[in-house]
């Protein structure tokens, strides 16, 4: 395993450094990580990347099956645009988390910023999914069109809500799961609650046992049949927007 210090090095240094070395070696550590941009972006399958420090925005942008582990916060955009591969932040992130990701996984142990999921998309057998372990912030899966997104809120208090306001706003397709009745969150228009059943117990099961196994988590008490499942109305609800001939 190769590791290179990323301490004061600017971030296209930093990025063409890396594309040097995944010539060689597959597995690579950076230490000394804060804030630059782009780590990660478009590395391919059999890549895997520990980062120690904070990357900054676009953080596996493009990426293309690589897995990327971080031990510490995500800023904007991770996974922005990904199309397979996974992501493990040992932290929270920022907004737009997932932005038109295509594939892949994304596991953040803490929270989520605004628009988290926004433009998901998903095609025959790519699936994207994006599981955190907290609460995220308004507009939740905006505009999302397909993946799933399991929102835990651990260790909330009682006077916080698992998500913010206009969650699925804009909706036409994907699943939103939340921890508990998603009473208190107000959903956009184009979102529904939907009833979960066997297989969206399964689902979850797999992705909720994986990120306990991951960070460590007793999770034993959760209750999968409380969860809450919204879906879009329709899966094209701006038709009327278009012109017809």
């Amino acid at each position: 395993m190769k590791t290179i210090n990323a301490l004061n090095v600017y971030y296209r240094d930093l990025n063409a450094s890396i594309d040097e070395t995944v010539k060689v070696d597959k597995s690579i550590t950076l230490r000394n990580v804060f804030g630059q941009r782009y780590i990660g972006r478009g590395l391919p399958e059999k890549v895997k990347l520990k980062i120690y420090g904070t990357p900054g925005n676009d953080m596996a942008a493009y990426m293309d099956g690589a897995e990327l582990e971080i031990f510490g916060n995500g800023q904007d955009a991770v996974g922005n645009t990904m199309n397979y591969g996974r992501i493990i932040v040992h932290g929270s992130c920022g907004d737009t988390l997932g932005y038109a990701m295509r594939g892949g996984e994304i596991y953040i142990e803490g929270n989520v910023g605004y628009r988290v999921g926004i433009h998901m998309k998903e095609y025959k057998e790519m699936k994207p999914i994006i599981v955190a372990g907290g609460k995220a912030g308004e507009f939740l899966g905006e505009y999302m069109a397909g993946g799933a997104i399991i929102l835990l809120g651990l260790n909330l208090s009682k006077d916080e809500y698992i998500t913010g306001k206009f969650c699925g706003t804009g909706m036409h397709g994907g699943v939103i799961y939340l921890n508990g009745s998603g009473g208190k969150c107000k959903f956009g228009k184009e979102a529904v609650k939907v009833d979960i059943n066997g297989e969206d117990i399964l689902f979850l099961k797999k992705h909720i046992s994986f990120y306990a196994k991951t960070f460590k988590k007793d999770l034993s008490r959760l209750k999968l049949e409380s969860f809450s499942k919204y879906a879009a109305i329709n899966k094209n609800p701006y038709s009327n927007m278009y012109c017809t001939y």
